[in-house]
């Protein structure tokens, strides 16, 4: 019964989700898009900076400057396992 009803849940959300972004005008989908390119460069610029030979503290303070005010999160909006 919790797994059904967790499906269902999900499932709803996924739904809202869905349709919150058809709602989208033109100029929303467009300052979206630019939010994205500017999330992906700020973490192409991480890439860059931990492959330059840099420390992980000194990557991600940069990463958290270049991405202040467009992600939420420590991470920019993204977070993955070591």
């Amino acid at each position: 019964m919790n797994k059904l009803l967790l499906a269902l849940v999900t499932i709803a959300c996924s739904a809202t989700v869905c349709i919150a972004a058809e709602t989208h005008g033109d100029k929303e989908t467009k300052a979206d898009i630019a939010k994205h390119r500017a999330i992906a460069a700020a973490h192409e610029g991480a890439a860059k900076c931990l492959e330059s030979g840099k420390k992980d503290d000194v990557c991600i303070k940069e990463l958290q400057a270049a991405c202040k005010g467009l992600a939420i999160g420590k991470f920019c909006g993204m977070k993955h396992e070591h």
